[in-house]
């Protein structure tokens, strides 16, 4: 019951967290952790952290926060740390833990703990067996590493991690295409080339048509102060212009 009421609870933390609701998001995960940590529901909880830790890095900027967050989440569903073995992360959940430590430690800067994290993500993600679960995970590939490399200005590495990803989606998992297109056009940007970014960024754009959620616009947010670099030049406006046709890019697709 207390599970049933913790997976509730993270599923209105997720929607809020989606709806730009930050702070009401915050409380609906700490309700969430504290029903999954009553039911002694330890990979719930993990997840829970892990939800935590995504939302503390990319909305909130409490890039320590976050990387302690992904860390507990790890620890407290590793082997040592669990009495049962079907309370034990599997190596894709393990992997997801470590690629959320790896990105806030990107977003502090700090390259040797990132490195060290996603070396790690890699190592358990090449463990990982198909259909071990958990099912929600799915959608969980190489892109996370995309979002390392391009925070800390490895335009190129974050290329070929969002490029392999890209080549390996089937289109069921429509935002995490986005992200990983919008990561793309980032890359790109960083890398001089100005216009695959923008063609990148119009794809990702045409994909967020069919979405409506704040995590895009903080997407599309990132790409725009990027796209400053490129100042008035003929790429740059031919862009705008297209992109202003977009809700997403306007800013008025979350009000619809």
């Amino acid at each position: 019951m207390f599970s049933v009421g913790a997976e509730a609870t993270l599923l209105a933390a997720w929607m809020s967290y989606d709806a730009g609701l930050n702070g009401l998001a915050q409380r609906y995960f700490i309700q969430a952790l504290r029903l999954a940590c009553e039911g002694d529901d330890r990979l719930l909880a993990g997840s829970i952290l892990d939800a935590m830790s995504h939302h503390a890095t990319t909305f909130l900027g409490k890039f320590r926060e976050a990387a302690n967050l992904a860390r507990a989440a790890r620890m407290g569903t590793s082997s040592v740390a669990t009495p049962t073995l079907s309370s034990v992360a599997t190596p894709t959940l393990t992997a997801l833990f470590y690629a959320m430590e790896a990105r806030a430690h990107a977003r502090l800067g700090d390259a040797s703990a990132c490195d060290a994290a996603m070396s790690a993500a890699v190592r358990e993600f090449e463990r990982r067996k198909p259909g071990e679960g958990p099912d929600f995970l799915d959608y969980f590939d190489d892109a996370e590493l995309g979002h390392c490399n391009r925070d800390l200005g490895r335009a190129t590495h974050a290329t070929t991690y969002a490029t392999q990803s890209l080549g390996e989606a089937n289109g069921e998992y429509l935002r995490s295409g986005f992200f990983a297109t919008m990561v793309l056009a980032d890359a790109y940007l960083d890398q001089g080339e100005g216009e695959q970014a923008c063609q990148a960024a119009l794809r990702a754009l045409e994909l967020g048509e069919q979405l409506k959620s704040a995590r895009c616009a903080a997407y599309v947010d990132e790409f725009r102060a990027r796209l400053d670099r490129l100042g008035n030049s003929r790429v740059a406006r031919d862009f705008r212009e297209r992109a202003a046709e977009i809700p997403l890019w306007r800013g008025d697709n979350l009000a619809q």
